[in-house]
């Protein structure tokens, strides 16, 4: 996105609020909460479409496989709910509904089984609900770098080429200035991203995104689609799009609604029917979007093309993880 120079006197006055509200956190003037298992953040700095969601979701599997009990807490965005805590997902069963808690929290529940999802404004309030509940975790707090009233025992931040050269809004896509990329303990650049030469190397990991698989939106897996028609409702479909492609996929037409889009059956119908006259052999979506599609059957099959990221230098990525689980443990 191109920053509006006209709206720069707007975005320095935002930047300047964010950095105030983090200076008073630091000198104690705001206060933030512990909780009593450790806490491993994952942010970022812009607004929408920032992939962090398979950064948290491969932290979590991480952990878990180093025998951590796991809980992701997510404020639910795009959700109905408004009360202070909504457990999705209890690591055996899936509660919530997208409308309700949002579809990211819907969606980590459906793809990481053994793993709590609980969601509520208030990350502090949600997570004293699970511990509650569940007793000791450890807490991967989900878009939590400017969540600054729930303290963090690790701040990992995803970054992104455009936030090195942004604007804070309304004048650019940050919600706060690039330089607050230097509170974070972790930061994961992605791979068209050269980091500032500035930022110690040690900090500093390489983030890649890889289509691992097709499912169809019972689950189950399937085989690679040949042509495909693309339907999404993300912040930036372009990427979604561009992986398909990547992954050798012909990709015959896209329509693309707005981020959380809530789908209608009529529209699903109209895209099948568009794909069938194009000539795909399937509708592909995301698992974002999945979980926000009228149910079937439609024809062409509905598929979903599966994400994950990955990290370089995974085995000191995840000593810095257990470092800080254990050492708030």
């Amino acid at each position: 996105m191109t920053p509006q120079r006209w709206l720069a006197p707007l975005g320095v006055a935002y930047g300047a609020a964010a950095a105030a509200r983090v200076w008073a956190y630091r000198r104690g003037l705001m206060r933030a909460t512990r909780l009593r298992g450790p806490v491993i953040s994952v942010g970022n700095l812009s607004v929408g479409g920032s992939g962090k969601t398979p950064v948290v979701a491969l932290i979590a599997s991480m952990l878990q496989r180093e025998g951590c009990r796991v809980a992701i807490l997510s404020r639910g965005y795009g959700g109905s709910f408004r009360g202070p805590c909504l457990v999705v997902g209890d690591g055996t069963a899936v509660a919530g509904d997208a409308w309700a808690a949002g579809d990211e929290p819907v969606m980590l529940a459906r793809s990481l089984p053994g793993v709590i999802v609980a969601v509520g404004e208030r990350r502090d309030e949600v997570g004293r609900a699970v511990e509650d509940r569940f007793g000791p975790l450890v807490h991967v707090l989900d878009d939590g770098f400017q969540h600054l009233r729930l303290f963090r025992d690790l701040d990992v931040l995803c970054a992104q080429a455009d936030d090195l050269r942004d604007w804070p809004l309304p004048a650019g896509r940050l919600r706060e200035f690039a330089s607050a990329a230097g509170r974070a303990d972790l930061v994961l650049v992605a791979e068209d991203t050269a980091a500032p030469a500035a930022w110690p190397p040690e900090r500093v990991f390489t983030l890649r995104r890889r289509v691992v698989g097709f499912v169809g939106v019972d689950g189950q897996d399937r085989h690679p689609p040949g042509r495909v028609y693309l339907l999404s409702g993300i912040a930036r479909p372009g990427r979604f799009a561009h992986d398909a492609a990547a992954h050798g996929l012909q990709v015959l037409h896209h329509r693309a609604f707005p981020d959380h889009h809530r789908f209608t059956a009529a529209e699903v119908g109209a895209a099948c029917a568009e794909a069938s006259a194009l000539g795909a052999e399937a509708v592909l979506t995301t698992a974002k979007d999945a979980v926000r599609l009228p149910a079937g059957p439609w024809s062409p099959p509905l598929l979903v093309q599966r994400i994950a990221a990955e990290v370089t230098d995974e085995g000191r990525f995840r000593a810095r993880l257990l470092g800080a689980a254990r050492r708030a443990a």
